[in-house]
C-alpha cells in the first residue's frame, strides 16, 4: 500500500500538470476565436462605413423623408424598397432627423451587437451533453460564423432588421422564464415577419400552449394596433401586396430562395404556379413541423427551431437573402453514425452560407437550377429529408471511431511538426471531398484573377517586363529555346494538333483520375496526394502574386505562335471576351507543369508495376513539351513549377511526417480503445 501511494503521487501530480497545460491551450485557443470575431466586427463596420453615402445601407435610405427618417407622411409602400411590415414601420417612425446623422454608425454598431447577442443565446441553447472544449469555443464560433454568413453582411450592407426576429425567436424560447413572456417575444418577431407564426404550433405541440396562444395574440393585437395609426400602409401590405408579395425585387430574382421564386425561375406561372406553390408549400410545412416537433421532444430545441425557420423560409412567398439566417443554425444537428462522417453537414451548411453559390457549383448551364436554388434547397434538405440523430441513439455521442495508420518513424526528432495529424485509413466522405475540391478550385481561380488587380489587363507592363528578365536568363544558361521550339511544330500540323489537345485535354483530367484513382483503391495515400497538391497550389497562387509573368505568347515582337487560341494581342476585339475568366499573366510558376508533376510523382510512388511508375513519369516530360510548343510557358516556369511541388511534398513530410506504409495488417488491427479493451476483458 506504501508503495502504490508512494507511486501514485508524481503520477497524480504529472497528471495535474498535463491537465493544467492543456487548460491553458484551451484558453489561449478561445481567446484567439473572440480577437478574430472582434476584427471580423470591426472589418464589416469598416466595410459599411467606408462606403460612399448612398451605395451603402440602401434600403434604409429609401426610408429617409423629410421629417424623419421614416415618411411621416405618405405610404410606406410608395416605392416597392420597403419590404417590412406595417408593425415594422411602426417601430422606426419614431427615429428623427437628429439620429439620421449617427444613422450609418449607430444601425451598423447596434446589428453588430445584436449579433453577438445572437451567437451568445445559440451558444448557450446547445442540444446537452455539451463537451467541455464545445463549450469554451462554442460562442466566438457562432459570431464568426455568423459576421462572415451572408444573410448577417447583406443585412448589415442593406441595413435591414431581420437579425431581430431571430434573436427575439432564441431569446423566447431559450432566454426568458414563463410562457407568457416566451410567446409574447415570438409574438413580436411574428408581426415583425410573418412567417414567424409557424413557431406557434411548434410550441402547441411540444405542450407549451400558452406561449402559441400569446403568440398568435400578440402577432394579433400588434397587427390591429399598426392597422389603426396606419390602416392605408395595412391595406397596401396585407391586400393589395398579399402580405409582403411583390414588394422588393422581382419574385424570380435569384435573392428569393423560396419555392414560389424557384418555382418562377423553372418557368412555371399563372394559377398553376400558385396551386403547385400552394400544395409543395402545405407538405413542407407538414413536414417540417413534424420533424421539429419530433427533435424538441427528444432535447433538440434550438435544431427544432433552426428546421421551422428552413421551413418558414421555403414556404415564405419571399425569402430574400437577409431573412435566411435561420439555415445557419442547423449546424447543430448530428449526421451519421461515423465520426468521419460528422463534418459533412455542417462544413456544407457553412459553405452555403458563407460562399456565393458560383464558387459552389461551377457555370455549367446543366447546374443552373441547382445553383440557383442552393440555399432554398439546402434549407429543404435540413426541413424534410436531413437524418439527424436522435440523442437517444449510441452514436450521437460515440460515433464510429476512426480508424489510423501506424505512424512511421522519421530520421529526425522533429517530424513530424504536427504528430497528431495521423493518416486516416478509412475512406474520407466523397460529397465532403467533391464540396472542398470545388470551393478550393473557385478560391483558387479568383485570387489568380485577383493578382492582376482583377482585370485580364492589369499589370500588363509589369508582366512584360519580367518575360524579358527571363528571356534573359535564359540566354544567359543557353535555356531560350521557346522560338525554336514552337516555329518547329507549327510546320508539322500533326503535331501542332497533338500538343495542343494534350495541353487543352490532360491538364485537369489526369489529376482528376490519380485522385479519384487513389480515393477508391489507395484511401491513405489519396489524403496524402491530396494534401500536397493543395500546398502545391497555395504556394503557386503565391508565385502569381509575386511575379506576374507574360508567357511567349503575350510577349510583343518575339515572334511566338498561340497555336491553342490563335492571334492574342490587346489590339484584338476577341482578346478580353477569350480570356475574361482567367489571369494571363499567371505563367510562374507553370501550373500546367506542376500539376503533372505531382501526378507523376504520386503514380511513381504508389503504383505497384514498373511499368506503371514510367507511364506516369512520361505524363510531365509530355506536358513540359506541350506548354513549350505551344507558346503558353517559358522553360524556367517549369523549373518553378517543379519547385512549389517539393514544396508541397516537402511540407507535407514536415507536417505529417514520412507517409503511412497501407498494408492489409494495419487496416485489419486498428488501435486500442476503450470499447475494444472491454470487449477483450469480457471476452477472457
Amino acid at each position: 500500500m506504501a508503495n502504490a501511494e508512494h507511486s501514485g503521487r508524481p503520477a497524480e501530480g504529472f497528471g495535474a500538470a498535463a491537465v493544467g497545460e492543456a487548460g491553458a491551450r484551451l484558453r489561449l485557443a478561445r481567446l484567439g476565436l473572440w480577437i478574430v470575431a472582434a476584427i471580423l466586427a470591426v472589418r464589416q463596420m469598416a466595410v459599411v462605413l467606408g462606403t460612399p453615402r448612398g451605395e451603402r445601407l440602401t434600403d434604409l435610405e429609401t426610408w429617409v423623408g423629410p421629417n424623419g427618417v421614416l415618411h411621416v407622411e405618405g405610404s410606406l409602400y410608395d416605392t416597392s424598397r420597403f419590404t417590412g411590415t406595417p408593425f415594422g414601420g411602426l417601430v422606426l417612425k419614431p427615429l428623427t432627423r437628429a439620429a439620421e446623422q449617427a444613422l450609418g454608425w449607430g444601425w451598423t454598431l447596434g446589428s453588430l451587437l445584436l449579433v453577438a447577442v445572437l451567437g451568445l443565446v445559440a451558444a448557450r441553447a446547445l442540444p446537452q451533453p455539451v463537451g467541455r472544449r464545445a463549450a469554451q469555443f462554442a460562442a466566438p464560433v457562432a459570431i464568426c460564423l455568423l459576421m462572415l454568413s451572408l444573410p448577417v453582411r447583406n443585412t448589415l450592407w442593406l441595413g435591414q432588421t431581420s437579425i431581430i426576429p431571430v434573436l427575439l425567436v432564441l431569446l423566447g424560447c431559450f432566454v426568458v422564464r414563463g410562457e407568457r413572456a416566451s410567446g409574447l417575444l415570438i409574438g413580436v418577431a411574428a408581426a415583425l415577419q410573418p412567417t414567424v407564426l409557424l413557431f406557434a404550433p411548434l410550441l402547441w405541440f411540444t405542450g407549451r400552449k400558452r406561449a402559441a396562444v400569446t403568440t398568435g395574440g400578440a402577432f394579433a393585437g400588434l397587427t390591429a394596433l399598426a392597422w389603426a395609426a396606419m390602416p392605408h400602409d395595412s391595406f397596401t401590405y396585407w391586400v393589395h401586396h398579399l402580405a409582403g408579395t411583390g414588394l422588393g425585387g422581382a419574385a424570380d430574382d435569384l435573392a428569393n430562395q423560396s419555392l414560389h421564386g424557384a418555382l418562377l425561375r423553372l418557368g412555371l406561372s399563372g394559377p398553376l404556379e400558385i396551386a403547385l406553390f400552394l400544395l409543395l408549400g402545405a407538405a413542407v410545412v407538414a413536414v417540417g413541423l413534424r420533424r421539429a416537433v419530433r427533435y424538441a421532444r427528444d432535447g433538440q430545441l434550438l435544431l427544432a427551431v433552426a428546421i421551422t425557420g428552413c421551413t418558414a423560409i421555403a414556404v415564405a412567398p419571399m425569402s430574400w437573402q437577409h431573412q435566411l439566417l435561420w439555415l445557419l443554425l442547423a449546424v447543430v444537428g448530428r449526421v451519421g453514425k461515423r465520426a468521419s462522417d460528422r463534418y459533412v453537414w455542417p462544413v456544407a451548411v457553412i459553405l452555403v452560407m458563407t460562399l456565393p453559390a458560383k464558387m459552389m457549383l461551377p457555370n455549367m448551364e446543366a447546374l443552373h437550377p441547382l445553383r440557383d436554388n442552393l440555399v432554398l434547397l439546402a434549407a429543404l434538405a435540413a426541413a424534410t429529408v436531413v437524418p439527424f440523430l436522435s440523442r437517444t441513439s449510441p452514436y450521437y455521442r460515440s460515433p464510429v471511431p476512426t480508424q489510423y495508420a501506424r505512424p512511421v518513424p522519421s530520421r529526425f526528432a522533429r517530424v513530424p511538426l504536427l504528430p497528431f495529424l495521423k493518416r486516416v485509413l478509412t475512406r474520407p466522405n466523397l460529397l465532403l471531398e467533391l464540396l472542398l475540391i470545388r470551393v478550393t478550385y473557385a478560391a483558387y481561380q479568383q485570387v489568380r484573377l485577383a493578382a492582376t488587380g482583377g482585370t485580364i489587363s492589369g499589370g500588363r507592363e509589369r508582366a512584360e517586363a519580367h518575360g524579358w528578365q527571363i528571356l534573359d536568363l535564359e540566354r544567359a544558361v543557353g535555356l531560350d529555346i521557346e522560338h525554336t521550339v514552337n516555329h518547329a511544330v507549327v510546320k508539322l500540323d500533326w503535331l501542332r494538333g497533338f500538343f495542343d489537345f494534350y495541353y487543352t485535354s490532360f491538364h485537369f483530367a489526369v489529376p482528376l483520375t490519380v485522385l479519384a484513382v487513389l480515393y477508391w483503391r489507395r484511401p491513405v495515400d489519396y489524403r496524402w496526394a491530396r494534401s500536397t497538391l493543395g500546398i502545391t497550389t497555395l504556394l503557386a497562387l503565391i508565385g502569381f502574386w509575386a511575379y506576374p509573368l507574360a508567357p511567349p505568347r503575350l510577349m510583343p515582337g518575339l515572334g511566338i505562335i498561340d497555336t491553342v487560341h490563335g492571334v492574342q494581342d490587346f489590339s484584338q476585339p476577341d482578346y478580353g471576351t477569350l480570356t475574361s475568366l482567367t489571369n494571363q499573366y499567371a505563367a510562374m510558376p507553370s501550373l500546367h507543369f506542376g500539376w503533372s508533376l505531382w501526378c507523376g510523382v504520386a503514380i511513381a510512388v504508389v503504383a505497384p508495376k514498373l511499368w506503371m511508375k514510367a507511364l506516369g513519369l512520361l505524363h510531365p516530360l509530355l506536358t513540359a513539351a506541350a506548354i513549350v510548343a505551344t507558346g503558353n510557358h517559358w522553360v524556367l516556369d517549369a523549373a518553378g513549377g517543379a519547385l512549389v511541388v517539393a514544396g508541397g511534398f516537402g511540407l507535407v513530410w514536415l507536417v505529417q511526417g514520412p507517409r503511412a506504409r497501407t498494408v492489409s495488417a494495419a487496416a485489419q488491427q486498428p488501435e486500442s480503445t476503450p470499447e475494444t479493451m472491454v470487449k477483450a476483458g469480457r471476452a477472457q
